[in-house]
This record gives structure tokens, sequence and C-alpha cells, in this order.
């Protein structure tokens, strides 16, 4: 049998769980990974992804409910989305996305407390049986220099 090392998943499965909510403490704070902050919303890089250039996209106001949302908030929020897959579009050239919310954590959402989007860009033959066989995910690109290419694509 041969190893497979993956670091990144155990220093998520290791590290203390965080008090709070992790998408209000990285508006407080200088955070390196967020993408770009608009009136209502903000784009972080997942620091645990799926894929390359997986990142989420969060109100600014702390709500775990896509129908508390206002109409300001939810244009808001959901044009960054559009401008975030635009930019992942021309930075990663993926053949496609997976975009969607998994809000509560019967439904999947590891994050419950703070309502956000995963954009996840996919390429054919991305998925392999690595997450079958091991519960590891490979990705192919440091997720400082994914966020760069991003940023650099932003309008």
């Amino acid at each position: 049998m041969n190893n497979i090392w993956a670091p990144c998943r155990g220093e998520y499965i290791l590290a203390p769980k965080q008090e709070g909510c992790i998408f209000c403490d990285a508006q407080k704070e200088d955070h390196s990974l967020i993408i770009k902050k608009s009136s209502f919303s903000f784009a972080i890089m997942n620091r645990f992804p799926y894929n390359a250039g997986h990142c989420m996209v969060a109100p600014v106001r702390h709500t775990n409910d896509i129908n508390d949302l206002n109409d300001k908030e939810g244009t808001d929020m959901f044009g960054l989305v559009k401008e975030l897959t635009a930019a992942i579009k021309e930075s990663m050239r993926p053949e496609g996305f997976n975009i969607g919310i998994n809000m509560g954590a019967v439904a999947g959402a590891g994050i419950a407390g703070h309502l956000h989007v995963h954009i996840v860009p996919r390429w054919n033959g991305d998925t392999n049986f690595m997450p079958v066989l091991s519960d590891v995910h490979i990705i192919s690109e440091h997720i400082e220099k994914t966020l760069a290419k991003i940023k650099g694509a932003l309008s």
C-alpha cells in the first residue's frame, strides 16, 4: 500500500475549533484569503478547498438563512458570485462550476451559522478515486497562487 500525504486535511481535522464565526472574524481583520469586499458581501478563498479556486461569497451581516437577506444584500451577494465566476473563468479556464448553498448542518453546511455560497471550478477528469478510497483530495495549486490569479482577473 502506498502512502499519500495531504497535510492540509490534517490541519483541518486537528485544528482547534474556532469560537465565534469565521466569516465575521475574517471581516474584522486584514484576512489574507479575502478576495474582494463589496458593500453587503465579501468573497474569500476556502482554506480547505474541494478543488483549486474553491471560494465562497458571504453576506457581511451574520445570518444563516437566505430568506433573511434583504434585496440589497441578495443583489450584492449574487453580483459578487457572478464577478468571481467570471474572474475564475478568465484566470483558471475551468470547464464548468459547482455553485451552491448548503443551508443548515443537515444540508451539509460545515459552517451553518453564516450563510455562504460555494464557487467550485471544475475540469473534466478532476474527480478520481482518491476521495472515495482514502478521504484525500488532490489540490493542484497553492492557495496563495490561486488567490493572486483570481484577484488579478477582477476588474
